[in-house]
């Protein structure tokens, strides 16, 4: 009897996205929200799965990071800023990805970037219908704010969280 193969580990890389992981960036929004697409409006569909040429120009509004698998794009997230301090969008992973730990990993990189900033408010917005979305945000120290009507976004309610934006601390001996 044979021993079975050992599996091969899986590289997992976040890093900051560029122009040139636009289209990649593009699919893996499409991938992950069309499971879901039933649950929205046509409007609120189209704002969740931007095309190539929209995220582009998302590289004017703040930082966008890559999950990356074996060199192939399967997480994005990205930040924009306003007057509520920075809102959190485009959180997904594709779907043959999902699982693994990559969403975790790509908050933890924009709560890393956030704790350089100046903004004390990190929130978002998501939906009850994606399994697992608001606890794991929870996980992480978000907060529900409130719930979100259907006017309010594209004809598809759902819910705000935040959280502070966490600063390490310096010892004040020896720093």
């Amino acid at each position: 009897m044979s021993e079975p193969k050992p599996k091969k580990a899986q590289v997992l890389e976040v890093r900051l996205a560029t122009p040139d992981d636009s289209v990649a960036i593009a699919e893996v929004l499409r991938d992950a929200f069309t499971v879901y697409r039933k649950h929205y409006t046509e409007d609120a569909f189209a704002v969740v799965t931007p095309g190539r040429d929209e995220i582009l120009g998302r590289f004017e509004e703040g930082p966008m990071w890559v999950a990356e698998m074996e060199g192939e794009v399967v997480g994005t997230v990205s930040l924009t800023t306003g007057p509520e301090g920075l809102y959190v969008r485009s959180m997904a992973v594709a779907p043959t990805a999902q699982g693994r730990g990559i969403g975790h990993l790509l908050l933890e990189a924009i709560h890393e970037y956030a704790e350089a900033t100046q903004f004390e408010r990190i929130f978002l917005y998501t939906t009850y219908f994606v399994p697992g979305a608001k606890e794991m945000y929870a996980k992480h120290g978000y907060k529900w704010v409130r719930d979100t009507t259907a006017d309010e976004w594209y004809g598809t309610p759902g819910l705000e969280m935040d959280k502070r934006v966490e600063r390490k601390t310096q010892n004040a001996i020896g720093s």
